[in-house]
Parts: structure tokens; C-alpha cells; sequence
């Protein structure tokens, strides 16, 4: 017997089978360890990216709320709701949702935590289960370029749309539109179109037609840069004449035309007027606005160019003095010239043409039509209603801004538009600083 096991000892065919078992356990528990960490990966992948996603949606919120955090952690939760797929819980006392102090050029800054805690098979046999953490930190920051083409449009109808043969050549600049459609800004047909970039609250389909340094789709919402500005109606003085007609006499409201007296136009008490109840330039005819005559007021009417408009340091203002009375729009005919520089002080600062807010919404009621050639430097101000750019038109100012709640450039327009920053444009009256701005990941 001894004998025997003596040789089975002396024998080397049994190592392999001897260290195989001994190293088994070995196996087994590598095998569960490295279940275990792949698992823990997967859930830390899938906690950040549900981290990333709801600081980018508070930051949006921040945004929208100028920068309050009344309503971010309710914006964070329901993200989560849509953009958390562990399929456990969180765990107690997340999500954890703070507001880093605007740092350099990143503003309305949110940070958020999750944590996740749950035993797996192999580890619990060992240690606790480790608590998984992820944070994400989303920013404002500026994507750089200043809008000269900007649509207002609050809601999901298409912002900016550039059609037919249209031309734009602004590429010192953006085109931006406030929409939230899914077609922010449109560019199709034979139009040809060369801005800085193209951006927009929803999103933008990708076009040849785009010559552009960047896509900027789901950008937050840009603000109106001439939100506070609103006519008085205590400022316009109402241009008119007494009229005997009859046993009667009577005042009657004079319309603004070439052939119009301007500078010693008298309002009913006799002061200076700057209110008449239209302006019409005939066709072929001239209208030269004494210089620094400041704001035009047009009384419930339209301001209808056949001819040609001559204007320094003025502005057209488009509204009512009575609220029963209805808000005029712009028609500009062939072959006719506005040339207006816009005041660089007072209430209509940088706006060349500004058309009330109260105006009720229609499509194509303005037109700048045919083979008009304007040179404008400073803002055209539509903020509720659409403007449409049509023919073969030309605006080669240095500083001239489109702002409207739709702007649709069709036919044969080329705008030539040289637009620098806005901050070069301060000459003008324009705004500084309304530069469009993008949501990222910061840490």
C-alpha cells in the first residue's frame, strides 16, 4: 500500500489536474468580479449620460427664466423621468441639483448628482455595494456671431425662409430665428445664402443653399433687443389743416407726401407736428426728410413708397394715436430707394423703420417689392408681423439689421448686407452684446 501511494506521489501526470483545481476558485471569482465591474460601467455610462442630460434641460430652464431657478429642479426631474434608464431607483436624497456662480464667459450654470446603490451577485458576497456617482455641470456660453437676420416668432412656424432666387450675403453675421418648429430656418429653391451661421430654438434641416460656418439648431431663445421700446402716443403731433366746409370749419388730418411742407407743419394746438396719417412717395417723386427731423410718426396708416425716401437720424414709426384705429404696414413698390440713417440717441436708437408690437399678425402684409434698392443703416423693426424682402433689391449699408417675427426673403432679392459685429455697428445705434449663445456640458 505504502508502495503505492509512494508512486502516485513520484507521478507528474497529476500536477496539471492538481493546480487546475486549486486555481478554479480563482477562476470563478475573476469571472464574477469582472461581471460585476462591466455591470457597474454600464450603470455608471447610463448615469451620466441621464446626469448630463437634465443639467443641459435646467440649464435651458435658467435660460427661458432669465437666469431664476424657481422651476430647475422640476425641469431636472421630469428629464429624468425620460432620460434615466437604470432600471433601479436612485438613491435617497438625489437628484442633487445646485447653481455654480457665472464663471468667465459661462452663465446660468446647474450641476446635477445622482447616485445609484444596488448589490450584485458575486461582490455582495464580499463588500457593501458601492454607491455610483455621476455630475454633470451645463453652461450657457456664447457661440459667437451677432444677428442680423433675427425672427421673433414665439411660436412653431418657420422663423427665417429664403426661397426662389433669393440672395444674402452677410457672412460677417447670423441668421437667427426664435421658432420652436422643427424647420427653424429654411433655405431652398435656387437661394443662396452666406451668413456666419444659422440658428434657431428648434431645429434646422442642413441645406446647399446654406453657405454657413455653423449649424447652431436648439439654441436658447435670443432676446428682443428693442423689447422696451413703445410709441407715446402724448409724442405724436398730428399734422393737419382747418377746413371750412360750409357753415363749418373743421380740422383735418393731413397724409405725409413729397409734396408735403414738413418743416412747418403744425399740429392742432399750433406745436411742430411729426404725425400724419400716412406717407406715400408717388412714383418717380422725391422725399427728403429735413436731416435730425427725428421720428415720423404714421397715424393708422401705411407707409406706401413708390419713389424715393431720403432720411438722416429719423425713424418711420408705424402705429396708432387712438388704440380703435389699426397699425399700418410697409409696402415698398418698384424701382423706389429708401435711404434712412437711424438716430443714434433717444427713444428709437439704431431703428430705421419700427412698426408697433401691438400690430395684429398676418403674413406678407409688409413688402419691400420689385427692383427696390435701399441702403438702411440701422434695425427694420417688425416684431409682430411678417416682413417680406421680395425682387431684385439691394441693402448694401455697412450696419443694417433685419427684426421681425418672420422674415421671408424670396423672387430675386440680393441682400448685400456688409454687417460687421454688433459692437462695430454702435455708430448706428445698434445693440451691443445680442450675440446668440449655446447650451454645453462644462464639467
Amino acid at each position: 500500500m505504502l508502495k503505492a501511494f509512494r508512486k502516485l506521489w513520484n507521478d507528474k501526470r497529476g500536477n496539471a489536474l492538481i493546480i487546475a483545481g486549486a486555481a478554479l476558485p480563482l477562476v470563478v471569482g475573476a469571472a464574477g468580479l469582472a461581471a460585476d465591474t462591466i455591470q457597474w460601467t454600464l450603470w455608471k455610462r447610463q448615469l451620466q449620460r441621464s446626469a448630463d442630460s437634465a443639467a443641459i434641460a435646467g440649464v435651458y430652464d435658467r435660460v427661458a427664466a432669465k437666469g431664476a431657478t424657481t422651476t430647475v429642479s422640476n425641469t431636472v426631474s421630469h428629464d429624468l423621468t425620460l432620460n434615466l434608464h437604470t432600471w433601479m431607483g436612485l438613491t435617497t436624497g438625489y437628484p442633487q441639483v445646485t447653481y455654480p456662480a457665472d464663471s468667465g464667459a459661462m452663465t446660468n450654470q446647474v450641476r446635477v448628482s445622482l447616485a445609484v446603490q444596488q448589490r450584485l451577485p458575486f461582490s455582495s458576497l464580499f463588500i457593501t455595494a458601492p454607491t455610483i456617482v455621476a455630475n454633470a455641470t451645463a453652461a450657457a456660453v456664447p457661440a459667437g456671431g451677432d444677428p442680423c437676420f433675427f425672427a421673433t416668432e414665439p411660436g412653431s412656424a418657420t422663423g427665417l425662409t429664403f426661397i426662389g432666387n433669393a440672395g444674402i450675403e452677410a457672412p460677417d453675421c447670423d441668421g437667427f430665428s426664435n421658432a420652436s418648429s422643427t424647420n427653424t430656418s429654411v433655405a431652398k429653391g435656387s437661394s443662396d445664402i452666406t451668413l456666419n451661421s444659422i440658428g434657431g430654438v428648434g431645429g434646422i434641416q442642413e441645406s446647399n443653399n446654406f453657405h454657413v460656418g455653423s449649424y447652431r439648431p436648439y439654441s436658447p431663445s435670443l432676446e428682443d433687443p428693442f423689447k422696451n421700446v413703445n410709441p407715446s402716443s402724448s409724442d405724436m403731433k398730428c399734422a393737419g389743416h382747418w377746413e371750412t366746409k360750409g357753415p363749418n370749419t373743421e380740422w383735418v388730418y393731413d397724409a405725409l407726401t413729397e409734396d408735403s411742407d414738413m418743416a412747418n407743419a403744425k399740429d392742432i394746438n399750433g406745436d411742430k407736428a411729426n404725425c400724419w396719417t400716412e406717407l406715400g412717395v408717388g412714383s418717380t417723386k422725391t422725399l427728403n426728410v429735413p436731416a435730425d427731423f427725428g421720428p415720423i410718426y404714421v397715424n393708422g396708416g401705411d407707409a406706401f413708397i413708390q419713389g424715393n425716401l431720403n432720411c438722416t437720424h429719423c425713424t418711420i414709426v408705424l402705429t396708432n394715436k387712438d388704440s380703435s384705429s389699426p397699425i399700418g404696414n410697409l409696402k415698398v413698390n418698384a424701382s423706389s430707394n429708401i435711404n434712412i440713417t437711424a438716430p443714434i440717441t433717444g427713444t428709437y436708437k439704431g431703428i430705421a423703420v419700427f412698426q408697433d408690437r401691438r400690430a395684429t399678425d398676418c403674413n406678407t402684409c409688409n413688402k419691400i417689392n420689385g427692383n427696390s434698392g435701399s441702403i438702411v443703416q440701422g434695425a427694420i423693426y417688425f416684431p409682430s408681423q411678417e416682413l417680406e424682402y421680395n425682387g431684385t433689391g439691394t441693402t448694401s449699408a455697412i450696419c443694417t439689421m433685419f427684426v421681425a417675427r418672420r422674415l421671408n426673403f424670396s423672387g430675386n432679392s440680393t441682400t448685400t448686407n456688409k454687417f460687421k459685429k454688433l459692437a462695430d455697428c454702435s455708430a448706428f445705434g445698434l445693440p451691443n452684446g445680442l450675440s446668440t449663445t449655446m447650451v454645453r456640458l462644462v464639467a
